[in-house]
C-alpha cells in the first residue's frame, strides 16, 4: 500500500507565496516521478508541475517562472513552491506519484487534495 499525504494549502493574498508538500509512504522501492495537478471549479484537472527521478522538471506555462518543484528522493517527498500567486491559481491541488513498489510494480497514486485559495 502507498499513501500520499499533502500539506500546505490555505488562503493567501494575491502576490503572496505558498509551499505545498507531499510525502509518499508505504511499500515503496522508488518514486520515478512526482507532480502536482490542480482542479478549479468547473474545470478539468490540469498539470501544474512534475519532476522525475533524475531531477528534470517541467511546468505549465501558467506557473512557469514563479514556481519550483523540489524533490527529496530519500524522503519520497515533493514540494511545490509558488510565488506571485494570482486569483486564477485558486484550485484544489493534488499530488501525484508514479511509484515502483517493493515488488517492482509501477502504479500511479494520488493524494487527497489540498485547497488553495488566492484572494484579490
Amino acid at each position: 500500500q502507498v499513501q500520499l499525504v499533502e500539506c500546505g494549502g490555505g488562503l493567501v493574498q494575491a502576490g503572496g507565496s505558498l509551499r505545498l508538500s507531499c510525502a509518499a509512504s508505504g511499500t515503496i522501492f522508488r518514486t520515478n516521478g512526482m507532480g502536482w495537478y490542480r482542479q478549479a471549479p468547473g474545470k478539468q484537472r490540469e498539470l501544474v508541475a512534475q519532476i522525475i527521478y533524475t531531477g528534470s522538471a517541467n511546468y505549465a506555462d501558467s506557473v512557469k517562472g514563479r514556481s519550483t518543484i523540489p524533490k527529496d528522493n530519500a524522503k519520497n517527498t515533493v514540494y511545490l513552491q509558488m510565488n506571485s500567486l494570482k486569483p486564477e491559481d485558486t484550485a484544489v491541488y493534488y499530488c501525484n506519484a508514479r511509484v515502483v513498489d517493493i515488488g517492482l510494480r509501477t502504479d500511479d497514486h494520488w493524494g487527497q487534495g489540498t485547497q488553495v485559495t488566492v484572494s484579490s
